[in-house]
């Protein structure tokens, strides 16, 4: 890596530590029990709401009310997208008369939408009317980032609380979340991107001349989609000139600002954010990186605000951004060592020394091998799946790690909310590992780790590595799943691999190459995605409700003290060592493979 390198990635992690900071201390005050001057602030909006919706704010849920009630209302989310993309051939906001989105298309999409996954089996530019993609998508990118952070305050206060039944009220959390952090940042950023070129109207789409015409050979059909023959068996085709091209519009800024946020990632546009009414500058694109990893990593300082020890917040963001920093450097590296079989061939021997043997392909000029390298990382390490290039056009290696990322559970900042409260999870499994090597009954922030807490740790951190492996099996053993690779060989497996791995782990990002709009792919990845968000959710709100209820125990020397640089490496390698032992023969199998092949 050359010095550029390291200053492009050393600038955005200084910048980012300079936000997380004021970001942490806000939010805590977001949540807190007593009033502040942030939510007096906006205390009349907030009544209002809950008026409207008939909710008592004073109300303190128990695990289970808390848990039925998220569940509940998700699921309602989710019946109204795939309602809105039924139905959206009669409802306004359509310029463009799209159709209804296939039962299996849109079940997919609600799911992942509701799950804060953002997967998308479709072209949002040439599938999705406006009315579907502002009511439902952007609206669902708000309530499953907001879901997401109410869950961990809700297991936050699991620690905090002392011989307590209630973790706070699911309605009141999520409306602050909304309220308070999600709809001012989104506007501000959503600000920032039209100020670049990102496109935000209502304008039908439009068509412009090409500079230079252009041609393609059409196969013609006959009534049943057949290819019409000659005489002499031969298909019939036709030359077609193309002289304009058709740009598409939409309200595209205000979605990209809270995909971003919330990592939730699905593009307004198919190619999204490698596509220029998404993404158009390398600011643009530096703003949106940052979008990503602000909310995930100010909640960890949120975290320590809240349970009155901001060290351990310290330690959290330290074991994510140890482990973060060296996989997103070897990405980087691996992209700009480049392609061993274009080595051979010498077609870089004319390039200057910092370019020479860079990998370009599927990477948009404007931002070069290092801003995609990182890019590919940030969002893989959170749950949020959005692009700026083209994954299955990374090298072998540079592909495996933003893979692995996602199969460490995304826990390295992960998604909105979720990432901590996985990330937590991990912390009970590393205390309890402690607790065994010195004979003593674990604990974590004066509560006593026990029985029921390491079922419901265990649950949490395995659920997705279960989904991965054998959703994997299945997709590769089934007809139906092999049909989709495009790419035979370890190369394809990889594409299986990331897809399943991308979904089980709700973030939504794809390898491509993979043919997964099918009825097979649509119902299997919509099972992952909802599998993976609910379940560990709902373990996690069970194990808070077991540890509110708890007294807290005093410190004392045998006490494991959680904020110190050992307990931060000893949960980085709990982490790392899950994630190697359960999807190591599945990576050798695929982009490690595939590195061995390639001539290195």
């Amino acid at each position: 890596m050359t010095a550029n390198d390291c200053l492009q990635v050393g600038l955005f992690l200084a910048v980012l530590l300079l936000l997380v900071k004021p970001m942490g201390a806000y939010m805590a005050r977001v949540f807190a029990d007593a009033p502040n001057r942030v939510t007096r602030f906006g205390a009349r909006a907030e009544r209002g709401i809950y008026r409207l919706c008939g909710v008592d704010p004073a109300e303190d849920m128990g695990w289970k009310r808390y848990a039925l009630a998220m569940l509940a209302f998700n699921v309602l989310g989710l019946l109204a997208v795939y309602a809105l993309q039924r139905l959206q051939p009669w409802l306004p906001l359509n310029p463009q008369h799209f159709g209804a989105v296939s039962p299996d298309s849109a079940m997919n999409t609600a799911i992942s939408f509701a799950s804060n996954t953002n997967w998308q089996g479709y072209a949002g530019e040439s599938t999705m009317s406006y009315l579907t993609q502002m009511l439902g998508l952007a609206v669902q990118n708000f309530l499953s980032a907001a879901t997401g952070i109410a869950v961990l305050v809700a297991v936050v206060r699991g620690f905090v609380r002392r011989s307590a039944q209630g973790l706070g009220n699911f309605w009141v959390d999520l409306v602050r979340g909304t309220l308070y952090v999600l709809l001012p940042l989104s506007l501000l950023m959503a600000l920032l991107l039209v100020s670049q070129g990102v496109v935000q109207n209502f304008k039908p789409y439009v068509d412009v001349p090409l500079v230079q015409a252009s041609s393609y050979t059409e196969t013609l059909k006959d009534a049943a989609g057949n290819a019409r023959k000659d005489a002499a068996g031969h298909a019939l085709t036709r030359e077609v000139a193309v002289t304009a091209q058709t740009l598409p519009m939409g309200p595209a800024a205000s979605q990209i600002a809270i995909k971003q946020l919330g990592t939730n990632g699905g593009g307004f546009f198919n190619a999204n954010s490698a596509h220029p009414f998404e993404n158009p500058t390398p600011f643009s694109n530096f703003v949106e990186m940052l979008a990503i990893f602000l909310i995930p990593g100010g909640l960890c300082l949120t975290f320590g605000h809240m349970v009155g020890d901001r060290r351990q917040g310290w330690a959290l963001l330290a074991t994510m951004l140890l482990i973060f920093v060296p996989l997103a450097l070897g990405a980087v590296a691996a992209e700009q060592a480049g392609n061993p079989a274009l080595h051979a061939l010498a077609v870089d021997a004319h390039a200057s020394a910092l370019q020479a043997g860079g990998n370009m392909e599927g990477k948009e000029t404007r931002f070069g091998i290092v801003s995609s390298g990182l890019f590919a990382a940030i969002t893989t390490a959170a749950s949020c799946g959005a692009v700026n290039a083209m994954h299955d056009s990374l090298t072998p290696l540079g592909g495996l790690v933003p893979m692995w990322l996602m199969q460490l559970g995304e826990v390295v900042f992960g998604g909105v909310g979720s990432g901590l409260y996985g990330m937590l999870a991990f912390a009970v499994v590393a205390v309890f590992i402690a607790g065994l090597m010195v004979g003593r009954t674990p604990e974590y922030l004066g509560k006593k780790i026990e029985a029921h807490e390491m079922k419901m740790a265990s649950l949490a951190v395995l659920l997705p590595c279960a989904l991965v492996v054998i959703c994997t099996a299945v997709a590769v053993l089934v007809p139906a799943g092999v049909a989709g690779i495009a790419n035979p060989g370890a190369h394809g497996f990889s594409e299986v691999l990331y897809a399943v791995s991308s979904a089980s782990n709700n973030n939504g990002s794809a390898f491509g190459g993979l043919s997964a709009n099918t009825p097979f792919w649509n119902v299997l990845l919509g099972l992952c995605m909802f599998f993976a968000r609910f379940p560990l959710a709902i373990a996690m709100l069970a194990m808070a409700g077991s540890l509110a209820a708890k007294r807290h125990v005093p410190e004392s020397a045998g006490t494991l003290p959680t904020h110190t640089p050992l307990f931060v490496v000893l949960l980085a390698c709990v982490v790392i060592v899950v994630g190697a032992l359960t999807f190591l023969p599945a990576l050798a199998l695929g982009p490690i493979a595939e590195y061995l092949m390639s001539g290195h």
